[in-house]
């Protein structure tokens, strides 16, 4: 034990005689270094300039990259979507000449209509007499260009893929309950006959369409009345209430509003689609 303890104290000693000595307070006339590493900026700044002269090159032509790829390319009907599609349309819908070369593309059976005004908030312009749209569509429709333009997007790159998947035939035909009509919003549902124009329904500039039901290339008829289901009952009801499901949910990549059976009982028989107004998809 007694060796012990003057080990103890022996190490103790040698402990504080090899502490290091405290280190000098910085003084004011000491200078300090605040200079903080400046590559992040650096690096931000190139890849900045890079991505800002990579645009321009495209923009102006310069540096050629596939269409598809193309920001400022037109959209193209034919070209399978991309992360791009979606820009692409708004910007082709936005602008009346750009809406009708892109619809000069789509194959689709229609002659121009005379812009026209019919009553407070009613009318229509840059619209179309649809007669087929790729597929048969019963009576013909009157649409504006950009109605017409989405339409044809979702049964090309769609509607057909999903009547496909779900039920092993293609789309004949697509039935209808109208577009252009000069009423107000949900008018069968109880709103006011004369309410004021911001009330409009979209109907009222031709800017929606009502879809009642399919044609299948084997003559079945699938109607959104019948044979539409909740999500849960949808699975168990099988491949015609999936096919609807598919049908409405992708139809909310190419118009700005979708409105089915789920929404409220106004709805209960058809999809309301729609180009104008804001974005819904219930």
């Amino acid at each position: 034990m007694r060796f012990r303890l003057a080990d103890t104290v022996l190490l103790q000693g040698y402990k504080q005689g090899m502490s290091p000595a405290p280190r000098p307070h910085a003084t004011a006339n000491q200078p300090t270094s605040t200079r903080s590493p400046r590559w992040g900026r650096w690096i931000f700044a190139l890849l900045w300039g890079a991505a800002v002269a990579g645009g321009y090159a495209v923009y102006s032509g310069a540096l050629i990259i596939p269409e598809r790829f193309n920001p400022w390319a037109a959209l193209d009907v034919a070209a399978p979507p991309n992360f791009l599609t979606a820009t692409k349309l708004a910007r082709a819908r936005g602008d009346p000449a750009r809406c009708l070369a892109a619809l000069a593309q789509t194959g689709m059976r229609y002659s121009p209509l005379p812009d026209r005004v019919t009553g407070p908030g009613c009318g229509f312009e840059n619209a179309v007499l649809l007669r087929e749209a790729g597929v048969r569509i019963g009576a013909p429709v009157s649409l504006s260009c950009p109605m017409a333009l989405s339409l044809a997007m979702w049964e090309r790159h769609a509607l057909q893929s999903a009547a496909v998947l779900h039920t092993g035939q293609r789309i004949a035909a697509i039935s209808h309950l109208g577009s252009y009509a000069c009423r107000n919003v949900n008018r069968g549902d109880g709103a006011a006959p004369n309410a004021p124009p911001g009330n409009r329904s979209q109907h009222a500039t031709a800017d929606a369409l009502d879809i009642a039901g399919f044609t299948l290339t084997n003559g079945k008829y699938i109607a959104v009345l019948r044979q539409w289901q909740t999500d849960d009952a949808a699975t168990v009801a099988g491949s015609d209430a999936l096919f609807l499901k598919e049908a409405h949910r992708s139809a909310c990549r190419y118009f700005n509003g979708v409105l089915g059976p789920d929404y409220n009982a106004a709805h209960r028989d058809h999809f309301h689609l729609e180009t104008g107004g804001y974005g819904m998809c219930r």
